[in-house]
């Protein structure tokens, strides 16, 4: 039978790892009954290693599913090999093709300290970014005109309809993409600026310019051919604006 104190100190944990951990996460604890959920959290598991081999060895009875405001989720397991502390593993989004994923090392999980304070810094420093990563080329790979981003780098593709797409890194892009326009598709991951009025585009991409600039991260327009434009960094005064346009209608 299932331990009610073991449930209370994984809840507990992943709790305190949420507010820990860069960024906004929440956390969802899955208990024993809801067998569904802790299924399709077993086949979204993406790892082939350290956590892969603990759910070979052992399903899973409960879980905890950390979810970051851009969609990024890990989950928290318990330890079955005698030893203090949890798992980590990254999880797989569901919307994306199975053929997204060839290619894309894994981001394998990790143990974490009973500690959920040096678990936090653990994650921060390792699984984190490589997350980020294999989510972003897994992304790349399912819509292949759009050019892969990196954690301190941003590229905006130019789209065949004037709009500009972009496969963000990171809670940091995601937020200022978010705050500018930009509208996330659940569906692959990708956040889109229509060039329904480009003088409000190209303002939009000059504050993003300047926002991430502040962060470290830099911006480049480009074209799905791979012809680069001007680098978006931080000019002195937006650009002059452009003739009048008639805004485009959708």
């Amino acid at each position: 039978m299932h331990d009610l104190e073991d449930s209370e100190r994984l809840a507990s944990y992943a709790d305190v790892l949420a507010g820990e951990l860069p960024g906004t996460w929440r956390s969802t604890y899955h208990r024993p009954e809801d067998k569904d959920d802790l299924v399709d959290l077993t086949d979204r598991i993406w790892d082939l290693d350290l956590v892969a081999q603990a759910l070979a060895e052992q399903p899973l009875h409960h879980a905890a599913v950390l979810t970051r405001t851009d969609g990024a989720q890990f989950a928290v397991l318990d330890r079955h090999d005698g030893r203090d502390g949890f798992l980590i593993a990254a999880v797989a989004p569901r919307n994306l093709p199975d053929e997204a994923f060839r290619g894309v090392r894994e981001p394998n999980g990790i143990a974490l300290a009973d500690d959920p304070f040096l678990g936090a810094e653990q994650v921060a420093g390792d699984l984190l970014a490589r997350y980020d990563s294999a989510l972003a080329q897994a992304r790349h790979t399912a819509a292949p005109d759009i050019h892969p981003s990196r954690p301190d780098h941003v590229v905006l593709t130019w789209q065949d309809d004037g709009a500009l797409a972009a496969v963000p890194v990171g809670e940091t892009v995601t937020t200022v993409l978010a705050a500018n326009g930009f509208v996330l598709d659940k569906q692959s991951g990708i956040y889109t600026l229509t060039a329904d009025d480009t003088q409000a585009q190209a303002r939009a991409v000059y504050r993003i310019g300047q926002q991430l600039a502040a962060h470290d991260i830099t911006v480049a327009l480009q074209h799905p051919s791979g012809r680069i434009a001007p680098p978006v960094t931080a000019p002195a005064a937006p650009p002059a604006p452009a003739a009048p346009r008639t805004a485009r209608s959708r």
